[in-house]
């Protein structure tokens, strides 16, 4: 790492004041406050199309294709980042299309995969996942099981990054739900007042916690 080490926030959400955004201004400060540069990249602010142009198209003859100018500063974002935090909801156990897009558009042939020598190579990596469903859900181990395949080892593992790790903040609506294994869906009632405050106040830090973890900062220290 760099003796001032830059993160790369990645906020992938249709609306500005959707807890995605929220958490995402929550994990730059936490880095931030633990000595990172950050630059915080939100993609729907930003105006990013997530759909793949014949611009940013792979030429598999070609691994050394100048990209669009738009793709091409976002790549020189990526390869300024020592660490890369995507936070995001959770759609389908999977990313939502705006991330998805950013990934198949600017970790494209020949930058981010395709080389013998990857240039992502040394950079740490923490999916931060939003989940509507408890962790006590039947169904969120397998979950975590997927977003880790996909996420891991099916991106940041195969563009050269090996320190990376996926982490979700279930309950995330604040209104508990579960899905037995006959595909039934149970609501429990929505938090309200001092107890709904305190839930996201935990969320906060639940995700501050999973930085400190994957990253080896220290927490901070209460009175």
């Amino acid at each position: 790492m760099n003796a001032n080490p830059t993160a790369l926030v990645v906020v992938s959400h249709h609306r500005a004041d959707s807890l995605t955004a929220h958490v995402g201004d929550v994990v730059a400060a936490r880095l931030k406050e633990a000595g990172y540069g950050i630059d915080l990249l939100d993609l729907r602010a930003e105006g990013f199309d997530p759909r793949m142009t014949e611009a940013d198209q792979p030429d598999w003859g070609d691994r050394d294709k100048e990209y669009s100018p738009e793709v091409r500063a976002h790549m020189a974002r990526v390869l300024a980042a020592d660490v890369i935090v995507p936070v995001f909801p959770i759609y389908w156990n999977s990313v939502p299309a705006l991330l998805k897009g950013w990934i198949d558009r600017v970790w494209n042939y020949g930058f981010a995969y395709g080389r013998s020598k990857p240039r992502l190579a040394g950079k740490r990596m923490l999916w931060l996942g939003l989940a509507g469903a408890g962790d006590g859900d039947e169904f969120a181990a397998w979950m975590a099981e997927t977003l880790d395949r996909v996420l891991r080892e099916g991106i940041s593992f195969y563009n050269g990054i090996t320190d990376s790790a996926v982490a979700v903040l279930h309950d995330a609506e604040g209104e508990p739900q579960t899905v037995d294994a006959e595909g039934n869906l149970t609501l429990g009632e929505p938090l309200t007042g001092d107890a709904r405050a305190a839930h996201y106040d935990a969320l906060d830090r639940r995700a501050e916690t999973h930085l400190e973890r994957f990253l080896g900062l220290q927490a901070p220290q209460t009175l």
